[in-house]
């Protein structure tokens, strides 16, 4: 049975995941009400990252001392603000703020769940425990963006935003009741631990986290339109098209978590083999309606199988300060939302179709495989150990 505890923090990551995903289901609709550009609505996407790039250090000192319980409540009263500030902003600008000011509890809520959920079972179940946390994220993928684009699509775009205030009240109580009070803050001082992090057992898994994320949002960002005016769906079929996405995503998360349980750097690998593969594929099947649809649901399968094991390789890597280092990969991985975004962008301005952006997203992935690959020679030993946890000691 999964810990109440857990399960909280998986409300609360399921809001957070809805949030930060729906607006690539409202993309053309923000746009339109806005006035904008797809390419410019897609910024909002890397607003929100480079949001958490840049709160994820902030929110790190600013909530080590406290008890965890505090900071994670602390973290949801920044995001309910921020998201109430998103469904009554009147303009791009006032939108792109407020989604900023979301962003800046992302990174420590995630940071600090993982070092809580990691702390509540058994050594030999972590990396699972992990993958319960972000499974909010990814049924967020199911439920939360599918409905969310329905909703705004039905009733505009800043219902959706209401509705994930509603979420993350009923979070923030079951937070309250659930989460134990016991859990210290970070005992040490702050430079010591900025200076663990400099290590580069650290450094890699954030690293291979940055160009595992600009892989996925470089074509995700603009996955509604890609569909739309490529594969010749309607905004009706792309929102049944990303449930598809979010289920991949959903047993991605779970299979990842149990298999690195086991072999953590197979497991990680493999997933960066299989997304060049899939979107390889991807630029080929967008073409035609279901074959683009299956793909998308392949696609989130292997392509969120990384998270819970880059995010378990780099608390264990920063042995002396895993709060700040698993804050901090979630900013990584934001660094590389933004990037993505952008890069796509960019390359949809200079003329890029839609349907050439997988082979974009190919590339990148090529650089994470090669850069997970290099972690076994790192420092002359290897730099994980494949057959029970993660390990990532090797020294600097």
């Amino acid at each position: 049975m999964v810990p109440l505890p857990i399960l909280a923090l998986a409300a609360a990551s399921f809001g957070i995941g809805t949030t930060e995903f729906v607006i690539m289901g409202l993309l053309p609709d923000v746009a339109r009400s806005l006035d904008v550009t797809v390419p410019q609505a897609g910024y909002l996407v890397s607003g929100y990252a480079m949001g958490v790039v840049v709160g994820a250090p902030l929110m790190a000192m600013a909530t080590a001392r406290l008890p965890r319980k505090t900071a994670l409540m602390a973290l949801m009263a920044i995001f309910l603000i921020g998201n109430i500030g998103c469904a009554l902003a009147p303009s791009y600008w006032l939108l792109m703020a407020a989604r900023v000011l979301t962003a800046f509890a992302h990174g420590a809520f995630f940071g600090i769940s993982a070092v809580v959920a990691s702390d509540l079972v058994p050594r030999h179940q972590r990396t699972q425990a992990v993958s319960l946390v972000f499974a909010g994220l990814t049924i967020a993928n199911i439920l939360g963006v599918p409905l969310g684009t329905a909703l705004g699509q039905v009733t505009g775009w800043r219902s959706t935003f209401v509705a994930v205030v509603a979420i993350g009240v009923v979070a923030g109580l079951a937070m309250i009741r659930f989460l134990p009070s016991g859990l210290p803050g970070s005992p040490g001082g702050l430079t010591a631990e900025f200076r663990a992090l400099r290590r580069w057992p650290v450094l890699l898994p954030m690293l291979i986290s940055v160009a595992s994320s600009i892989s996925l949002f470089g074509t995700f960002t603009y996955i509604a339109p890609l569909l739309e005016h490529v594969s010749g769906l309607t905004p009706q079929a792309v929102t049944g098209a990303l449930f598809v996405f979010g289920i991949g995503i959903t047993l991605g998360n779970f299979a990842g978590g149990r298999l690195a349980d086991k072999s953590a750097l197979a497991t990680i690998a493999g997933s960066f083999l299989m997304v060049v593969l899939v979107m390889v594929a991807f630029a080929f099947t967008s073409a035609s309606a279901l074959p683009a649809v299956l793909t998308v649901g392949v696609w989130g399968f292997v392509a969120f199988a990384v998270g819970a094991p880059l995010q378990l390789w780099v608390v264990d890597a920063a042995t002396e300060a895993p709060n700040l280092a698993s804050t901090l990969n979630q900013g990584a991985f934001n660094l590389g939302n933004a990037l993505g975004a952008w890069i796509g962008g960019v390359a949809i301005s200079a003329g890029v179709g839609y349907a050439e952006l997988p082979w974009i997203s190919a590339a990148i992935a090529v650089v994470a495989l090669g850069l997970t690959l290099s972690a076994r020679g790192a420092s002359g030993r290897n730099a994980v150990q494949t057959d029970d946890d993660l390990v990532c000691d090797a020294p600097s």
